[in-house]
């Protein structure tokens, strides 16, 4: 079962020749989410192989032109591939006022519907569930209503024990309870816990994304635990006065995030401009949380299955 991040877009709001503007894709098996849209988007998609009719769902953090500027062609772009399925775009309220007037001037005839989900980027709200997934919005701090996102897979189906059926004989009907957790009586009246019978898979995986924001207690301990992070770190921390004007984060505060959050690993991203080589910005982070990433271009971080055998 697949769970897995491909960063499109690592660049803060001035342009790079070699970064572009913030977008990830979010593969939770094999259902496509677009994290954020800057500018450019689609050609990235197209770049790393990803094909845009698979997005499930868009997720934008905030309405800064680096995040969402990308967007709007992107809405275009998929009616010319045909897309005839329905696409939620969550984002902040005048999210809504932006998609309409899009749609007036540019897209009045749109072959597939837009469904539109406002955020309340102060709650920390369930704001899509599925059978195999939810994602959560978490509340951040940055100079306008922003959000940030956290994938979370639900609990895998039980699965019964092959030595079990075997040493008890189980009939399908026994089998099919167990697999509700069920405890399991026997002809000879022997009751079997569900727990000697079952297991799970794997252990449930998540992942979170946290956009532009100053440090935020809060939202460490609403992602705590997940198996990975992305957090900005725009810049170092000899420029903390002016990340904290500016409502953004150091490299060594994402890491002491991850830290308090006890997270499996951080990868950070959203450089400023004004650093070439984002490596001093991964050693920092370094020194309070090892297992600090960048968020390089085309890469795709994976959340491995652990099995809870």
């Amino acid at each position: 079962m697949s769970f897995s991040v491909t960063i499109l877009g690592s660049a803060s709001a001035k342009p790079t020749p070699n970064r572009h503007p913030s977008a990830q894709i979010v593969n939770v098996n094999e259902q496509y989410f677009l994290v954020d849209a800057g500018e450019g988007v689609q050609q990235q998609m197209f770049r790393y192989g990803i094909n845009p009719l698979k997005i499930r769902a868009v997720f934008i953090s905030h309405l800064h032109g680096d995040h969402v500027y990308g967007l709007f062609p992107l809405i275009s772009t998929l009616a010319l591939y045909g897309k005839k399925t329905p696409l939620p775009i969550f984002g902040p309220a005048p999210l809504g006022e932006m998609l309409e007037n899009h749609l007036r001037y540019f897209d009045p005839e749109l072959p597939y519907a837009i469904e539109w989900q406002p955020v309340d980027t102060t709650r920390h709200a369930l704001l899509l569930e599925n059978r195999t997934l939810e994602v959560w919005s978490v509340p951040l701090r940055h100079r306008v209503p922003t959000s940030g996102f956290l994938f979370r897979e639900k609990e895998p189906p039980l699965n019964v024990r092959k030595e079990k059926i075997e040493e008890y004989g189980l009939s399908i009907a026994q089998i099919t309870a167990a697999k509700r957790g069920e405890d399991v009586s026997l002809a000879d009246g022997q009751l079997i816990p569900n727990m000697g019978l079952t297991y799970r898979p794997y252990a449930p995986r998540a992942y979170a994304y946290l956009s532009d924001t100053s440090y935020s207690p809060k939202a460490a301990r609403l992602v705590e635990g997940v198996d990975l992070l992305y957090h900005e770190a725009t810049y170092a921390h000899l420029e903390r006065k002016i990340a904290r004007e500016r409502g953004h984060s150091t490299a060594i505060e994402a890491a002491r995030v991850a830290m308090n959050a006890q997270v499996g690993r951080l990868v950070i991203g959203h450089y400023s401009s004004r650093y070439k080589d984002e490596e001093v910005l991964v050693n920092e982070a370094r020194t309070l949380f090892a297992e600090s990433y960048p968020a390089t271009e085309g890469k795709t971080f994976t959340i491995e299955a652990r099995k809870t055998l």
